[in-house]
């Protein structure tokens, strides 16, 4: 009778088109007939409220309980409750009574609604609602055994390995839940490797659902602190297993990915384990050690054994540097570093030893000399690079912040790439391969700093020729004046072009690349000195995994013996930046005052007489040069290179007081005027305090002072002055400091006396030594004439410059002892 009538229902054609109205209702008032009948019946189990459906209908309950329960989600956000969520679930409990539904049912269903809409919407808050409504199951108080019959009575069926097993409900839910977990689990490397925040909660889940009978027993801990059999048994399955899936992927995505990459398959092979093991020390040791302690060592030694079997031929193959060996050891070393870090994890929490499990790649051995041969051949390239940008260029500045040349910006580009690809091997290194890329950077800029110092040309070769020394005597009657031709150095035409050629704007320019050089050194020195410690942090130390940077000696990675190498070298390249800064300034103030301004300056300055030729026609120049030099040098040398200029202006004046020549000479009242342009020039230095320190001024002149302080002594004193001099000379005692003008040397007071005018200075330089007047000199032939006296020649031949005097000159003071020291005055 109800199949006859369910069948009448089931068929929308019968139903709906042939049967009548009355028909319809007497199909539902048999089925009603029926539903009382078992509504009468009496419960199976004693429980209060139970009726026949709790058990023979329940199928359909917990289908409908569980459709009820979906409703607290948002259709639109399908992983969020709505807001009424907590008034639904006390409607829902309404229905308990009807359904058959108790306290811990309600919670394993619930918890089965919340996993399956974790696992549609991957929202990891619902995952810890559902862990948490199992941990109500687990936890339940006692039941009565009418419950506890209740509930067993709820079989379900359920297929697996190829055979049918039946259990009750709360097993098939947990069952169900346990079989995703475990799935996941075994592959948890592939499935939790971007989702590292929900691996420990799936594990969490995995474990209670798996490791229980799901009857409910009384105050179980949920988690235990200590592992269990089952437990350890099923985590150690989970990592063997997912290592064995991890392992067999890399294969596949290395081999696809050396052809597309062009990469060795060995060099992704590294990088595709490596980042396996950082996740295994991460993310899954410290959760998985919790009930299987070995789990760090035993994934090290595994994966250190799959790398280990396919490096070993590479290994055994190489026999010089290729691009091949450059990407595959140190992709080999790091691999090994960090799987020994994962082994030393392990023992570290939990307290033991660790014995070597595995033997170490040979990488140390074979990149030794590797690393060696490719520093070697990296000089060969930066010597090449380093003459191609020398030749090119042109000494002009990068840019008005730039004010260096362009050629040691790439001389620098070049060595910075060869460091950073030094420590990009992130191989194990010792001092030998440090020692040996100091060398060649030591070396590469050795060699440009030689070519660019080697520009310059002998400073000799800028000061004029020595005139004639004469005693003053001014013409009376218009005579026929001597030309005497003087031996004198005829300058190469390739200098001077070359002398033309380097220009203010070129030496400042240089000055600036040398003090570029420094601080690039100095910053270049900071950087090596910090990726070599950070390369001795890495290295593996072959006897102990217990061994960690911290405990690296000091002498190891800062030592002394390091230190003597950046010495050696960087400090050195530093050294000779200076020395080429102080020689360059040294040569440029000369240049300038010599060269460039040789007739506007020492041709023009009180040339005929002091004053109509005076200073204020020349300062222009001298402020004009410079404004020049200020507006480019680096301001960190600026006073260095200001002050050069200065000692060469000294030099001028002197050369113009002592070398001017027999159409220069001075009376009392000219020297008050001299004073007056000194102290001008002066002025211009110290610009007000913006210039150079009048300290350091008034100290470089003091000298100039002295020499002008002589023109205002009587012959008298100067020929006894004169006379003294002969015998400290006669004696061996050197009175002149540092090669330069002294007052009290013989040069020098026997200039002054030529160069004054004075009737008694001229009668003893005629009567003494026989020197011709000036008055017999054309002067225009002055550059060109020769030494006036045969006594004084051998003095002034021997001089190597117009006011600097080799050692030499002594002797010839020594053959003069007699004539000096029997000179009288009448």
């Amino acid at each position: 009778m109800i199949e006859a009538s369910l069948a009448k229902i089931r068929n929308p054609k019968e139903w709906d088109i042939k049967m009548s109205p009355s028909e319809r209702s007497n199909v539902l008032l048999t089925l009603r007939q029926v539903a009382l009948t078992f509504s009468t019946m009496p419960e199976r189990f004693g429980m209060e409220g139970e009726t026949y459906y709790w058990t023979n209908g329940y199928h359909l309950n917990i289908r409908l309980y569980e459709k009820l329960l979906f409703s607290v989600f948002d259709i639109l956000e399908e992983g969020q409750f709505i807001e009424e969520a907590e008034e639904i679930l006390k409607l829902v409990k309404l229905t308990w009574s009807m359904l058959g539904i108790t306290t811990s049912l309600h919670h394993a269903l619930f918890a089965w609604v919340l996993f399956q809409q974790f696992v549609a919407t991957e929202e990891a808050v619902l995952l810890d609602y559902a862990i948490r409504e199992v941990e109500h199951v687990l936890t339940a108080e006692v039941y009565d055994d009418k419950e506890l019959a209740y509930i067993k009575s709820l079989t379900c069926s359920n297929f697996g390995n190829g055979c049918e097993s039946r259990m009750n409900l709360l097993q098939s839910i947990f069952l169900s839940i346990s079989s995703w977990c475990d799935s996941k689990m075994q592959d948890y490397h592939l499935y939790f490797s971007q989702k590292s925040s929900v691996f420990e909660k799936v594990l969490k889940m995995g474990l209670s659902t798996g490791t229980r009978d799901f009857i409910p027993h009384g105050n179980i801990q949920f988690t235990g602190s200590y592992p269990d059999e089952i437990a350890t048994k099923k985590i150690r399955n989970y990592v063997q297993k997912s290592l064995d899936a991890a392992c067999e992927r890399v294969s596949g995505v290395t081999t696809i990915g050396s052809t597309e990459d062009r990469m060795h398959p060995l060099a992704i092979l590294a990088s595709e384990l490596k980042f396996i093991a950082e996740k295994d020390l991460s993310v899954y040791s410290p959760v998985l050690r919790r009930w299987y302690p070995d789990c760090a060592m035993v994934s090290a030694k595994k994966l250190h054994q799959f790398y280990g079997a396919r490096l070993k031929p590479f290994i055994k193959d190489i026999t010089c540097f290729t691009e091949d060996v450059r990407k595959v050891l140190p992709a080999a070393y790091e691999l090994e570093h960090c799987l020994i870090k994962l082994s030393s994890s392990a023992c570290k929490e939990n307290n033991i030893h660790h014995d070597q499990e595995f033997e170490h790649y040979p990488i140390a051995e074979v990149s030794k000399s590797i690393i060696l041969d490719w520093v070697v051949a990296q000089h060969e390239r930066i010597l090449e690079w380093t003459g191609r940008a020398f030749d090119l260029e042109g000494w002009e500045p990068l840019s008005s912040q730039q004010k260096h040349a362009a050629s040691a910006v790439e001389v620098f580009r070049i060595i910075e790439e060869t460091v950073d690809q030094f420590f990009e091997w992130s191989l194990p290194m010792d001092i030998t391969h440090l020692q040996a890329l100091l060398s060649i950077i030591f070396h590469s800029l050795d060699a440009y700093l030689l070519k660019v110092v080697s520009q310059l040309v002998d400073k000799q070769s800028l000061y004029p020729s020595t005139p004639p020394l004469t005693r003053y005597k001014e013409a009376t009657l218009p005579i026929v004046k001597k030309k005497v031709v003087v031996e004198s150095f005829i300058m190469d035409g390739d200098i001077y072009k070359h002398l033309d050629e380097l220009t203010v704007s070129k030496l400042c320019i240089q000055l600036n690349t040398y003090r570029y050089i420094q601080k690039q050194v100095a910053g270049l020195e900071e950087g090596i000195r910090k990726s070599w410690v950070s390369a001795a942090s890495y290295r593996i130390d072959r006897y102990s995994t217990e061994r960690t940077p911290r405990t690296l000696e000091p002498a190891d990675v800062n030592g002394e013996s390091v230190s003597e190498l950046f010495v050696a070298t960087l400090d050195c390249i530093k050294d000779s930046a200076s020395h080429a800064i102080r020689k360059t300034s040294d040569f440029l103030g000369t240049k300038i005052v010599f060269w460039d301004m040789r007739d506007s300056f020492l041709s023009y300055l009180y040339y005929g007489g002091v004053e109509g030729n005076r200073l204020d026609g020349v300062l222009p120049q001298f402020d004009k040069v410079l404004n020049d030099v200020c507006g480019v040098i680096d301001n960190t040398i600026r006073d260095l290179v200001v002050s050069s200029i200065w000692k060469a202006s000294l030099e001028g004046f002197t050369w113009v007081l002592l070398d001017g020549g027999p159409s220069r000479a001075f009376s009392d009242t000219d020297i008050s005027l001299i004073d007056e342009d000194f102290n001008m020039l002066k002025e211009l230095f110290v610009a007000d305090g913006e210039g150079l320190p009048r300290s350091l001024v008034e100290e470089q002149a003091k000298s100039y002072r002295q020499i002008l302080s002589l023109f205002t002594l009587q012959s008298e004193s100067l020929i006894k002055m004169l006379m003294a001099s002969s015998e400290h000379i006669s004696t061996g005692v050197n009175i002149r400091k540092n090669g330069l003008r002294y007052m009290g040397d013989a040069h020098t007071l026997i200039r002054v006396l030529c160069h004054k005018k004075d009737r008694e200075a001229s009668r003893f330089l005629k009567r003494q030594y026989r020197l011709p007047s000036s008055s017999d000199y054309d002067d225009s032939a002055v550059e060109n004439s020769s030494l006036g006296s045969p006594f004084v020649a051998d003095i002034l031949k021997r001089s190597t410059s117009s006011f600097r005097w080799s050692e030499k000159s002594h002797s010839s003071f020594r053959s003069l002892r007699k004539r000096f020291q029997e000179a009288t005055w009448r």
